[in-house]
């Protein structure tokens, strides 16, 4: 009789923590039941432990996400484990996107590494020079027999992370592009039309005058400063950042940021510093709240920034794309993304593959890309997620919401507006943002600052060309 009650018992225990199980018998079962009960737990844990069949497989995944959006990753994992029961997806903040990545190199080197690790977009050439460390996406998928068609993905996202013959190396996952937020209550209060956004550079100058001459602190502002001001302005204006396709056909590419129409753009934020039509908001994320607190009544930032901005603001939001240059042949063309991008590193056991593979299929199912979409402004990274969400009204029911699709698939993608992929670009990035600020100050003119940009961001490129022959 005992040993029925325990084969019932650990039948339950599967599917609780046999710890939960314990703390529950001595309340409810008779002496008889709490026996076999305890049987049961100390059967199903010695099971566990010693056989691969009785338990999931840990999958471990390294993230850089906090806020809204770390709450967003998080269901997602425990969503796919509630699925099935052989692999636990296991979510672990890492800190920025640089201490991520940073820290799966030295975990690979002490052979302690993640199976999944998730690195921005401009770390893309840098992963891929890691040769021996990580494992194609397109191979993980092909091994594990799990279907994975590159054709699936929007061009624009699934371009930044191809290789010249169209593989896969990655799995895009958070990808967003910059558009353009404003204060409806300002603009209603400053006499501007809060259904219209300003749809060109001009256009958000005099719209920031008329904020500035009715008492708001701060015209507008942005956030990633090189993503937003050099590499997107750039991208939409189809103008290079770099030669080689912006660096996507080879380590050889240089940079051209010293154009005259970046030279005119810099300048123009520079003048406009002056009276704080633009106010420079600092690096990565730290302009955000100035715009969330109503301190800046425009604000230029990540698509993916809606989700903390909804949760923060307390005023009505109004969403447009980014402002083009007018006079520029072939402006507006296409914007390009942001975010980062899931890679499998090499060398973890052979079990945990095959969950991984599951996830990523998992994620690519157009109902739960949806999802993740409409709830923290990501981009859906599928053309049947894209279509899933239009088909259930939600463009329809929060307008402004589709805006990040459309700018970033507007026309299709040229060389110049593909994406980057170019050699230590978070330290380029760095060097850039470095020479805007020496612009912004009026410690340079803009034509010095980005000619000091292009030869700094030259001297790392060929740098990491050397390393990587």
């Amino acid at each position: 009789m005992l040993e029925h009650f325990a084969a019932m018992w650990y039948r339950v225990a599967r599917k609780m923590h046999a710890v939960q199980i314990l703390r529950m018998h001595d309340r409810f079962l008779s002496p008889i039941h709490r026996a076999a009960v305890r049987l049961a737990a100390a059967l199903g844990m010695a099971l566990a432990a010693g056989s691969p069949s009785f338990a999931s497989t840990d999958v471990v995944w390294w993230h850089a996400m906090t806020g809204e959006l770390g709450k967003q990753l998080e269901r997602l994992a425990t969503d796919f484990n509630a699925t099935q029961s052989e692999f636990r997806v296991v979510p672990v903040y890492k800190g920025s996107y640089t201490e991520t990545v940073t820290a799966a190199i030295f975990a690979f080197r002490s052979r302690s590494q993640p199976a999944i690790v998730q690195v921005n977009e401009i770390a893309t050439a840098t992963m891929m020079a890691a040769k021996g460390a990580t494992y194609p996406v397109y191979e993980l998928m092909r091994d594990q027999s799990e279907a994975f068609f590159p054709s699936m993905y929007l061009p624009a996202v699934a371009g930044y992370y191809t290789d010249s013959t169209g593989n896969m190396l990655s799995f895009p996952f958070n990808a967003s592009t910059p558009i353009l937020y404003y204060n409806k209550d300002q603009f209603r209060a400053a006499g501007l039309d809060p259904e219209s956004p300003p749809k060109t550079w001009p256009e958000l100058g005099a719209a920031a005058q008329r904020l500035r001459a009715n008492g708001v602190a701060c015209g507008f502002t942005t956030h990633w400063p090189s993503w937003v001001n050099i590499e997107n302005l750039s991208a939409l204006h189809n103008v290079p950042v770099a030669t080689r396709a912006n660096g996507m056909t080879g380590l050889d590419a240089e940079l051209k940021i010293n154009n005259p129409l970046l030279v005119r753009h810099i300048g123009q934020l520079a003048e406009w510093q002056k009276t704080k039509v633009f106010d420079y908001g600092g690096r990565a994320t730290s302009a955000e709240p100035r715009f969330q607190s109503g301190e800046c009544g425009i604000f230029l930032g990540s698509s993916a920034t809606r989700a903390d901005i909804n949760a923060k603001s307390k005023f009505a939001v109004g969403y447009g794309r980014l402002p083009f240059w007018p006079g520029v042949e072939g402006a507006p063309q296409n914007t390009i993304i942001g975010g980062a991008t899931l890679w499998v590193l090499r060398d973890r056991p052979r079990e945990e593959y095959k969950g991984v593979a599951k996830f990523f299929a998992y994620l690519s199912r157009p109902e739960v890309q949806s999802v993740w979409h409409e709830k923290t402004g990501y981009l859906p990274i599928t053309q049947a997620a894209y279509e899933l969400t239009r088909a259930q009204g939600f463009y329809d029911r929060t307008p402004g919401t589709a805006i990040a699709i459309e700018q970033i698939t507007f026309k299709p993608p040229t060389e110049y507006s593909r994406g980057l992929r170019l050699g230590s670009f978070t330290l380029v990035r760095n060097v850039i943002e470095e020479e805007l600020e020496q612009a912004f100050s009026g410690k340079k003119t803009a034509q010095e600052a980005l000619d000091a940009a292009t030869e700094r961001g030259n001297r790392l490129l060929r740098q990491f060309e050397r390393a990587n022959p």
